[in-house]
């Protein structure tokens, strides 16, 4: 299996992995500026727009599944094009994430462009959770159990591995991702300072550059309080003008706004209150356990002698667990929440985006995937019912 690549298709990015090279992330979206109204960026061609501000996105994913197959399609042909892979579809194997509870109808059109339009060789179409658990089995051998916490752009999903098998009916869904936090802090900083609602590249820059999971909620609460040096939270952060400033940044030490052309906002509370989310989302109105709970909940619907094993094998993968702090917190919280004998143990990765890549290559290299491949032969004779067969839950 030479020949293959690993396409991990998340909402906000696409992971793609060639045997033997680096790994590359390119957006998985169409933008449009408001600079350079006439012009549509696919991709990665947005690293040659000069002015980020105001841009307007085009989305396949919709609340977590793709559903704008256009879009989608033109994403895919300029990354598998001679501009960026310049792939022979037709002399490749594929493997390709999909989300967890994807819909029957989303599955059979992935199997018909990916078959039909495409003519890939072969094709494994799972889910991105199963190739972090292979990578983590192959890092930890002896280990037959884990959970992997994908915290994506959509969602959050935890599940729970044994011997690489999803624990199907203990898998769980937070409906709290990074586009919901981004989302959210437009919509504080915009009725608190400054109206940035268009501004979503921008904001999306600000909370990955200063947010930070808070280890004690009111003790920073408190420290929001208190004015000028002695709030130690507090941070400026200077927008940028795409003339001058490239990419905003965070202001060092505690300054008065001076120069004029400068435009700043203060972030105080946001900083940590954004994060939190995902460990209390009913702060946002969303009736739904914190990550801590959802991680008990759904290690305890695995049987009982594989429980233990879980909570010490609790691997952290996707873009939202790169807050500072997020382990150590969590790790908290579930200390408090699992009884005293038993061991926790989280494993922060050194990418968490590319972790369920970084899997899907160890895993073509091994025997046990060829039993999942489904040919293009195979396709032909056996159509949609031979792709349902082949790719049941794995």
């Amino acid at each position: 299996l030479g020949n293959t690549i690993i396409l991990d298709n998340g909402a906000s990015s696409l992971k793609i992995g060639k045997v033997d090279s680096q790994i590359s992330i390119y957006p998985n979206s169409i933008f449009r500026s408001k600079s350079e109204r006439r012009k549509n960026f696919v991709s990665n061609q947005i690293d040659g727009c000069k002015d980020y501000s105001s841009l307007f996105y085009v989305l396949p994913f919709q609340k977590g599944y793709l559903v704008n197959w256009d879009v989608q399609r033109q994403v895919w042909d300029h990354v598998f094009g001679k501009d960026v892979l310049n792939l022979k579809c037709n002399e490749s194997n594929i493997v390709i994430t999909e989300p967890h509870f994807n819909f029957g109808s989303i599955q059979e059109a992935m199997n018909e462009i990916f078959f039909e339009e495409y003519e890939f060789q072969s094709i494994l179409r799972t889910n991105a959770s199963t190739l972090s658990s292979h990578k983590y089995n192959n890092d930890n051998p002896g280990e037959e159990c884990c959970v992997v916490v994908d915290c994506g752009y959509s969602f959050t999903h935890i599940v729970p591995y044994h011997k690489n098998v999803k624990v199907s009916e203990a898998v769980c869904r937070i409906d709290v991702g990074g586009k919901l936090l981004t989302n959210h802090l437009k919509e504080v900083i915009s009725y608190r300072q400054l109206q940035v609602m268009d501004e979503t590249y921008v904001m999306n820059q600000v909370k990955e550059d200063a947010c930070y999971v808070s280890m004690d909620f009111n003790g920073d609460m408190e420290t929001c309080k208190l004015k000028g040096k002695d709030n130690i939270v507090l941070r400026d952060y200077v927008l940028p003008d795409y003339t001058q400033i490239k990419r905003g940044y965070i202001k060092v030490g505690y300054t008065t706004p001076t120069k004029s052309q400068e435009q700043m906002i203060r972030l105080t509370v946001e900083r940590f209150a954004v994060p939190e989310i995902l460990f209390h989302p009913s702060d946002v109105g969303i009736p739904q356990m914190g990550l801590a709970e959802a991680i008990m909940h759904s290690v305890s619907k695995c049987s009982e002698d594989t429980q233990p094993h879980m909570l010490r094998n609790i691997v952290l993968t996707g873009g939202s667990c790169k807050f500072l702090n997020f382990k150590q917190r969590l790790e908290e919280d579930l200390r408090r929440l699992a009884p005293d004998h038993l061991d926790i143990c989280l494993t922060m990765p050194e990418n968490p985006v590319t972790y369920a890549c970084e899997g899907g290559l160890r895993w073509t290299k091994t025997n046990t995937i060829r039993e999942h491949w489904l040919t293009l032969e195979e396709y032909q004779e056996g159509g949609q019912a031979a792709c349902a067969r082949q790719f049941y839950d794995i």
